[in-house]
């Protein structure tokens, strides 16, 4: 039996290392959250303080002036480029976070089962990713420009980018184009941590390509479909580079997005106030939007 003395010093030791272990792992984590401190919540701060105030050209000489949440009230009562731009990124949130999703699936499993020249084609499936957004907004204007452009040779009446009808969904075709290869790659990751017991199994029992899919492969990629919804869903929300290039938001802000707003609302027009405010907004939403799919969708998720 233990006395006292020896409990008292077992017990001491084993907080000195639990305090270093301790210690080490906030040492570890130390550089990461100075980088977010300066680089994330710093800005998310600043933004949220700065929506506050009316700082555009007319306040140059007098500097900022707090009027509380005006520049919000603002925002969502007068303000229709807003709300245009609001609807524009929801209806691109909804379209292309579904289809980057199947088409990327389909390409993981395509990839993953090719026999010959595996390597080529995952390579031609994510070379998009690889490319820059401004060489690839370059890219889809010639291939949309009307008389000159790839398509133009089809039909040069075609306005693709000038026609408020089509333009978002010119938009949405390169995004999904850019971005579906990237997303391929964490399906494929997830394909081979599949047990292929299981598919044995399921032959044995006799079931087909799409039972096979629907009761193995969906449910055991739900958790890299978790993870890929949110990076799709706030890629849908980071647009600013190729809309600058191909559109400027036009034709009458038939392609104007959140982001893009901010950029016009920050440089072009000098109102910084309202430019916070839209950010906080977008965040907000993002936000929002992210705790809601991730708190309801990870209770149906099974991890292996």
């Amino acid at each position: 039996m233990q006395s006292p003395h020896t409990i008292s010093v077992d017990l001491s030791r084993e907080r000195r290392k639990k305090w270093r272990t301790t210690r080490l792992a906030w040492g570890l984590l130390l550089p990461s959250m100075i980088f977010l401190a300066i680089f994330t919540f710093y800005p998310i701060g600043y933004s949220v303080y700065m929506s506050l105030f009316k700082n555009n050209m007319s306040t140059v000489m007098t500097g900022p002036k707090f009027i509380g949440f005006q520049n919000y009230v603002t925002l969502f009562t007068k303000d229709t480029i807003f709300t245009q731009s609001f609807i524009n990124n929801l209806i691109v949130a909804v379209v292309i976070v579904p289809v980057s999703i199947a088409l990327a699936v389909g390409m993981a499993i395509f990839a993953n089962k090719v026999k010959l020249g595996k390597g080529a084609v995952r390579v031609s499936f994510f070379y998009p990713t690889l490319l820059p957004m401004v060489a690839v907004a370059n890219i889809w204007l010639f291939i949309y420009t009307p008389m000159y452009g790839l398509l133009g040779y089809i039909n040069s009446s075609w306005r693709f980018l000038g026609h408020p009808d089509t333009v978002l969904g010119a938009l949405i075709v390169m995004l999904i184009w850019k971005q579906a290869g990237y997303v391929m790659i964490f399906y494929i990751s997830g394909l081979q941590n599949i047990n292929y017991e299981l598919y044995e199994a399921a032959r044995i029992d006799g079931a087909n390509s799409r039972q096979t899919f629907l009761r193995i492969t969906w449910p055991m990629l739900k958790p890299t479909t978790l993870y890929v919804m949110i990076i799709t869903l706030t890629n849908a929300y980071k647009m600013v580079d190729h809309l600058y290039i191909m559109t400027k938001g036009g034709p009458g802000n038939a392609s104007n997005m959140l982001l893009f707003y901010v950029y016009q609302k920050a440089f072009d027009q000098s109102n910084t106030g309202v430019a916070s405010a839209i950010t906080v907004v977008l965040i907000s939403l993002l936000l929002i939007i992210t705790c809601v799919h991730f708190f309801t969708q990870d209770r149906k998720i099974f991890y292996a």
